[in-house]
C-alpha cells in the first residue's frame, strides 16, 4: 500500500516507500519522545547550573551551563533527524541508521561532568 504524500507531513518521510507495521512507527515515535525528554532534562540542567551559586568560578559555571544548553540543542536535533531517518528507512526496508549526533552529545555531557567534578574539587 503506497502512502499519500499530500495528506501527511513531512512529505520527505511519508512520500516514500510503503507503510511499515504500525508497531515499528510507534516505537520510533517513543524513541523520538525519549530524545525530547533528554532535551528537556539538559535544558533544565543548564538553567539550574546558571541559577545556582556553586563553588565554581563564575565564568566556568556560565560556560558549563552554555554547554548543557548546546547538548540540549544537539539532543533536539537528534530527536528529529533520528525519527525522520528511521521512519524513512523502515518505509524503504533499508537498514536502520545510526544515531549520528549521539557521540557529540555524549562528549559534551562528559566534558561538562568532568569540569563540574574538577571545579568542585579545586574550588570546593
Amino acid at each position: 500500500m503506497s502512502a499519500e504524500p499530500t495528506k501527511r507531513w513531512p512529505h520527505s518521510v511519508y512520500g516514500t516507500g510503503e507503510e511499515p507495521d504500525p508497531r515499528f512507527s510507534l516505537a520510533n515515535e517513543r524513541t523520538f519522545l525519549a530524545w525530547i525528554r533528554t532535551t528537556l532534562a539538559l535544558l533544565a540542567g543548564a538553567a539550574a547550573l546558571d541559577a545556582l551559586d556553586l563553588p565554581l568560578p563564575g565564568t566556568l559555571q556560565t560556560v558549563l551551563a552554555g554547554l548543557l544548553a548546546l547538548a540540549g540543542l544537539l539532543s533536539a536535533g537528534q530527536a528529529w533527524l533520528g525519527w525522520t531517518r528511521t521512519e524513512r528507512a523502515m518505509r524503504r526496508s533499508d537498514p536502520l541508521p545510526s544515531p549520528g549526533l549521539a557521540l557529540p552529545l555524549v562528549l559534551v555531557v562528559a566534558a561538562v561532568a568532568l569540569a563540574l567534578i574538577a571545579g568542585s574539587l579545586l574550588h570546593g
